[in-house]
């Protein structure tokens, strides 16, 4: 087990290594000049030629990625070249509002996922399952930003039961917090509740027909007992799997969510950073939720062997 984890984190290290080369160089491949951007249109080639010094963009790319690099390995972004800002800083304002809203949303997807998965695999070829898959259908069909603007109008503009922009924290004030983020995060999480519910039905249709399963009945052993300690327990690797995915894409895919209700959160900044070429930004923004996928794939990787004993002794996922 202990070997099987030390591999994960080395391959884990290389593909962060990796990431970090092909966000540079995608960066620097946007259109646009970031010095230009800063000094202002009308600036002159001297000026010009003095903020790229100060950027750093006048030495070789080689060397443009090796401080870039040795710069985020201490937590050092640099500065925004529109605020002046510390990028850091910027991050750590804007992250722990995307957070709150990826693991509110995912906690949604995962409850309902879960309930609407085991009903359609229990009551196969009744109508608790055809609810539960029109329900995935129309989640993975209808596109958020489309939902996201119903929901404004009708739920916050006409009925005023949520509000339609604004934010609290829900560390300062729970209540209020929640309340702010209930809406954005239902509407975030409806796809990805239709994910886990769809994936949980699957697993537990097979699951519910081994012929373990069909020796807990013949034993007498009661419906509840055989569908949540036999079937959605042998069913949550792939859910965990899944969910692991989803929050990595949840932090990911949050930019439109937050533009619809004017969350500042990382996506707003990624897509103000975008306008403006801001470098520093984009390329912090990109790593972050990089590291942020590899940590959540690592701590899926743990639950397995919580999960899944087997996996201790395999000392890999089955």
């Amino acid at each position: 087990m202990l070997r099987h984890l030390l591999h994960r984190l080395w391959q884990s290290a290389l593909t962060l290594v990796l990431a970090s080369i092909v966000v540079f160089a995608g960066v620097r491949a946007l259109p646009g000049d970031p010095a230009l951007a800063m000094a202002g249109e009308e600036a002159d080639p001297e000026t010009l030629a003095a903020v790229r010094a100060q950027l750093g963009l006048d030495d070789p790319l080689p060397v443009q990625y090796l401080k870039f690099l040795g710069h985020a390995l201490t937590g050092d972004f640099g500065r925004s070249t529109r605020t002046g800002t510390p990028v850091s800083e910027m991050i750590g304002t804007t992250l722990p509002v995307t957070v709150e809203l990826a693991v509110y949303a995912m906690l949604i997807a995962v409850l309902a996922g879960l309930l609407l998965g085991v009903l359609a695999a229990v009551f196969r070829g009744r109508w608790p399952e055809w609810a539960a898959n029109g329900f995935s259908l129309f989640a993975l069909s209808v596109p958020t930003f489309w939902l996201g603007i119903l929901a404004v109008v009708y739920l916050s503009v006409q009925l005023g039961w949520f509000p339609a922009s604004g934010y609290v924290s829900p560390l300062k004030d729970p209540v209020r917090g929640l309340y702010y983020l209930t809406l954005p995060a239902v509407i975030l999480g409806l796809s990805h509740a239709a994910v886990v519910q769809r994936q949980t039905r699957s697993s537990m249709v097979g699951t519910l027909t081994a012929d373990y399963v069909r020796t807990a009945r013949a034993k007498g052993l009661g419906r509840g007992a055989v569908v949540f300690r036999y079937g959605l327990r042998n069913s949550l690797i792939v859910v965990t799997t899944i969910v692991g995915l989803q929050l990595g894409g949840l932090i990911a895919g949050a930019v439109v969510t937050e533009r619809i209700f004017s969350l500042p959160g990382i996506g707003k900044l990624t897509l103000d950073s975008v306008f403006s070429r801001d470098y520093p930004v984009i390329q912090a923004v990109v790593l972050v939720i990089t590291f942020a996928y590899i940590v959540i794939n690592l701590l899926v990787d743990v639950l397995y062997t919580v999960i899944d004993p087997r996996v201790r002794v395999s000392g890999r996922a089955t």
